[in-house]
């Protein structure tokens, strides 16, 4: 196959940062983009004088120059656009979480499982070097994971300017990142289930405290997740092992330990990014199964789970 012709729809931070990743990709070229800000539409056209920019998602996703699309947009127009591009014959690449409603994300698994084209959602960790060290090196017994995030505020800045990810309807971080880490453990350890969650809202916005007990088979995993407060920003996932337990922070920093204190991991390979993760989705497309890259019957699975929180 020749280039795989692509199209953005969404052009905030992710999505610019895609569109950017995938013009210097050698296996994508880039002919379509849209977003409703003209004011980011303006400012990338100089950036990227070769797409053709608009405001209307629908025109990408629907174009009959395009052999596949990426999803950037906010949460609720996910599956209409993927659902889109897929009757229209192009392969999906789509933001987490894969929709907002259970009802939509089945309806996104359903249309990729009945056209056979490719599908994938960007969930950070999945090709990240120290997953992939977790995996390879990961023994014994799973006594139980912890999941530990915290927020001094929310929205983080590098997403201040996208409202909606303030909001209740859409945002909030039990979507935006704890499905990170939900998607980890899910594929360690296999699906999960739930026991109790429960999630503290403010007046009017997203949440600001998120805690539950899930079930991966036997492991239980434990969720403290705040936001609002006096302290740093932290990312951390534990795994603990009877042999062998893992801490991973802040996205990419991997620790050991066999039973004494902490030891960090030296780690090798490309670090896992937007490029590399276009690079499994092209093979995707040509026929491949990548297994460092989320499909949708993954990202559905992880729904369950975050769309629990939110019930």
């Amino acid at each position: 196959m020749d280039k795989i012709r692509l199209g953005v729809v969404g052009l905030g931070a992710i999505g610019a940062e895609m569109l950017d990743a995938a013009a210097k990709h050698p296996d994508f070229s880039v002919l379509r983009a849209a977003d409703l800000d003209q004011g980011v539409l303006d400012r990338l056209g100089h950036v990227h004088p070769g797409v053709l920019f608009g405001t209307d998602a629908s025109a990408v996703v629907r174009a009959a120059d395009l052999d596949a699309v990426y999803l950037a947009t906010p949460p609720a127009l996910h599956a209409p656009l993927a659902n889109q591009a897929l009757d229209s014959g192009k392969a999906v690449f789509s933001e987490k979480p894969l929709a907002i409603s259970l009802a939509d994300g089945q309806r996104m698994r359903d249309a990729a499982a009945r056209t056979g084209l490719a599908n994938a959602v960007n969930f950070a960790l999945s090709d990240r070097h120290a997953v992939l060290e977790i995996e390879r090196g990961l023994r014994g017994p799973v006594r139980g994971v912890d999941i530990r995030l915290q927020f001094p505020g929310w929205p983080r800045d590098f997403q201040s300017t996208a409202t909606w990810v303030a909001g209740r309807e859409q945002g909030g971080f039990v979507r935006e990142v704890l499905s990170h880490f939900v998607y980890l453990t899910d594929r360690l350890l296999g699906p999960l289930r739930t026991e109790y969650v429960s999630v503290d809202f403010p007046g009017s916005g997203s949440e600001i405290a998120a805690r539950g007990l899930l079930r991966a088979g036997d492991v239980p995993v434990h969720v403290s997740a705040v936001a609002g407060l006096a302290g740093p920003e932290a990312y951390e996932w534990i795994l603990w092992g009877a042999e062998r337990s893992y801490l991973l922070r802040d996205w990419g920093e991997l620790f050991v330990s066999d039973g004494g204190s902490w030891e960090p991991v030296t780690l090798q390979g490309e670090r896992g990014s937007e490029f590399t993760r276009l690079t499994l989705f092209a093979e995707a497309i040509r026929g491949g199964a990548p297994a460092d890259l989320a499909d949708f019957d993954a990202a559905l699975r992880v729904q369950h789970i975050i769309e629990a929180f939110h019930q």
